[in-house]
């Protein structure tokens, strides 16, 4: 159905995409009533989070920005502006809520930097692909198996607690959530092709 590996020099012949959809800024409380009133319809959505590289040992930044993102919406939370207010917390904790991520442990041990809570509802494509033989695990090549294209990964590490988010980081950053939620679909459909 996929392949299990995919080369680097694989990947570099691949074009690149990146999401086209519109990009909420949610840096607010007006803009954070809004996107959590919006995000109230969507049972499966696309999640990743944003933390400020350190070039130092042992220094560990905190979370900047989680990414929420539909097939044509991306809601980009600026936590470093906003933190996590209760109904974003409950988001997270909520079940009935499917929240599409890949390496989804280190989100969870630095979003519990920030609040306590108890996640519910994340589902890892990198334990996901397991099940269709996948061994490539990092986002970038779980992409190029599965959907046949690249993505951009030039803005990683950028410094995510700027005042303001370039075009280039928002279309980045909407793009890593977005894509998570492609990979799904993609994989589900192959498994209902196929039963």
């Amino acid at each position: 159905m996929f392949r299990s590996e995919i080369a680097k020099e694989e990947i570099n012949q691949l074009e690149v995409r990146q999401f086209k959809g519109e990009i909420r800024v949610v840096d607010d409380m007006d803009s954070f009533r809004a996107a959590m009133k919006e995000l109230r319809d969507y049972p499966v959505l696309g999640f990743d989070t944003e933390t400020r590289p350190s070039f130092r040992k042992g220094n560990n930044n905190r979370i900047a920005l989680i990414q929420i993102s539909n097939s044509h919406v991306a809601w980009l939370f600026r936590v470093n502006k906003i933190g996590i207010p209760e109904y974003l917390k409950k988001w997270l904790e909520d079940d009935r809520v499917l929240k599409i991520g890949a390496g989804l442990n280190d989100d969870m041990r630095r979003l519990r930097q920030l609040i306590t809570f108890e996640p519910g509802g994340f589902l890892d494509l990198q334990k996901y692909v397991e099940a269709f033989q996948i061994e490539s695990k990092s986002l970038k090549k779980m992409v190029a198996i599965v959907l046949g294209y690249k993505i951009s990964k030039s803005q990683q590490m950028s410094n995510w607690e700027s005042e303001a988010l370039t075009e280039q980081q928002l279309r980045y950053a909407a793009t890593d959530a977005w894509v998570c939620l492609e990979v799904y679909h993609k994989l589900r459909d192959a498994l209902n092709h196929y039963s």
